[in-house]
């Protein structure tokens, strides 16, 4: 009967002690995948920020190609009314 309960209680020792280990490598997979997710999170929020600054230049530069657009054409209409007076005097 002693040898009963000792082979009983040795299978229990070791079922702990599974469990034991068990816990532990949880535990182990548990913060690697916090850090994982704080990573993620890391990486996520930067990308968002280079998203907001590329919007911010797409922006800025929309509207310096939108003020060249309009010096171009001022530069243009000066240009044909410099060539009108030319032809002018010209045929004069």
């Amino acid at each position: 009967m002693l040898e009963e309960d000792s082979v009983g209680f040795d299978s229990l020792e070791e079922r702990i002690v599974r469990v034991v280990e068990l816990v532990n490598s949880l535990r182990k997979e548990k913060q690697a995948l916090a850090t994982e997710v704080e990573q993620a999170v890391a990486a996520r929020d930067a990308a968002r920020r280079e998203a907001s600054e590329a919007k911010s230049d797409l922006l800025r530069c929309q509207q310096e190609l939108e003020a060249l657009r309009s010096e171009r054409k001022q530069v243009r209409t000066r240009i044909e009314k410099l060539l009108g007076q030319m032809d002018l005097l010209a045929n004069q």
